[in-house]
């Protein structure tokens, strides 16, 4: 049976950024109802509601190309973040692909370089002719939470919206190199998706792995989301997931990859996504670190969800405070909770555990006895003892904050 492409089947790219731009240019008179705006607590956090295909009302970062953060009070519906409430991050003005490079009937994927046998596999190929695996897994963009950082720093200013969590089923990545048959030579593996420079001197979007990393067996060549075909602007039809690592690598309309032996020197490994190559990734504010290197797992982070920073509460009256906690791939072993500004804790339950790279829900009961103001406060700890720290750490590039967060209460 034949995979239809999603509904957004009638929009080429062109008409894409056509609709969005009439999004952005709404007439005056019409302005106000096409669009809520949303204002995140940083400097110039002015966020325009819109509707992208396949999407509901997301916080819109820029327009060409898409940049969508997930409102947060989505992570309080559940540990799975829906398709249509997805972050999206693309980085080439030519994004999304047009419709017409996606047909899943000639959509290809090559494998091609140090090899033995190169490959070319449509979807339908990939799920007939390899075992699917799924696994539930984060998927965090390097500059969450971004805007929050000060001294502020260059780059997309992000709430704490540019993450989900999702059930991902595909071939493992192993499995296809495997195929192939990796040359003894082989040291990196670059994967290149079609979403393309909008102008020959912009650097395509490639990023590399190490061989051994590639072969690790949690990696997938995915083309489903949440039981789903891919969503368009989350890869569709296939994308590569890097379990607990960062966005970065997550390379989505994922179409051509090409085993070197040699190590990848493309824009996007060096100098881009780069940080300080220290165990805490930071520096002196407004300095510039030393050395760097390449961004890759994911430090310890926790929110809670179920409470907005400012809301009104009733004093006395019992709550349920909700949130996730989530790391790079070790798990969560305990989320402290304050309710005093930090001066004392006590543990939290930890809910389902979906597997070592998802969201894990964490509850415990809060009444506020008194009148007044509330500082709330989560903190994660994993397996291996990392945690998360109280004062927030500096990087030029504004990557991987995991500061403890406050949420401020008034009880009445």
């Amino acid at each position: 049976m034949k995979q239809p492409l999603p509904d957004f089947a009638p929009l080429s790219r062109r008409a894409f950024l056509r609709t969005a731009a009439t999004l952005a240019a709404a007439a005056p008179a019409s302005a106000a109802l096409a669009e809520e705006i949303v204002k995140l607590p940083f400097e110039n956090g002015e966020r325009p509601l819109v509707k992208y295909p396949q999407k509901r009302p997301l916080l819109r970062l820029t327009t060409r190309p898409p940049q969508l953060e997930t409102p947060f009070a989505v992570f309080n519906e559940g540990v799975l973040t829906p398709n249509d409430a997805f972050f999206v991050r693309y980085h080439l003005g030519g994004s999304p692909p047009a419709r017409e490079l996606l047909v899943p009937e000639k959509f290809r994927v090559s494998v091609k370089g140090k090899v033995n046998a190169p490959l070319a596999l449509s979807v339908a190929e990939l799920k007939s002719q390899f075992e699917p695996v799924e696994i539930v897994a984060v998927n965090q963009c390097s500059g969450n939470s971004r805007g929050f950082f000060k001294p502020r720093v260059p780059g997309g200013q992000m709430g704490h919206g540019a993450m989900g969590n999702a059930k991902w089923k595909g071939a493992r990545l192993a499995d296809v190199l495997k195929k192939a048959g990796l040359a003894v030579a082989a040291k990196q593996v670059l994967f290149n998706g079609l979403d393309s420079p909008p102008l020959p001197t912009v650097p395509d979007f490639i990023k590399a792995l190490d061989v051994e990393q590639a072969l690790d067996p949690d990696l997938l060549l995915a083309y489903e989301m949440n039981g789903e075909p891919l969503p368009w602007l989350n890869g569709f039809p296939l994308r590569l997931v890097v379990p607990g690592h960062y966005g970065t690598y997550w390379v989505k309309h994922v179409h051509e990859i090409t085993v070197v032996d040699e190590q990848f020197k493309g824009f996007w490994m060096d100098p881009a996504y780069r940080i300080p190559d220290d165990p805490c990734a930071a520096v002196a504010p407004g300095t510039t670190p030393k050395h760097t290197v390449p961004i890759s797992r994911f430090n310890v982070r926790s929110f809670i969800t179920s409470l907005a920073d400012g809301a009104q509460v009733k004093r006395g009256a019992a709550l349920s405070v909700r949130g996730i906690a989530f790391d790079g791939g070790h798990g969560i072993r305990e989320v402290l909770f304050s309710d005093d500004g930090g001066k004392s804790w006590r543990a939290g339950e930890l809910g389902k555990d979906l597997g070592k790279f998802s969201f894990r829900e964490w509850t415990i009961a809060f009444t506020p006895k008194t009148a007044g103001a509330h500082a709330l406060m989560v903190k994660a700890t994993n397996v291996l003892g990392q945690s998360q720290p109280l004062e927030p750490l500096w990087n030029p590039a504004g990557y991987m904050r995991n500061v403890v967060e406050t949420v401020n209460l008034s009880a009445a």
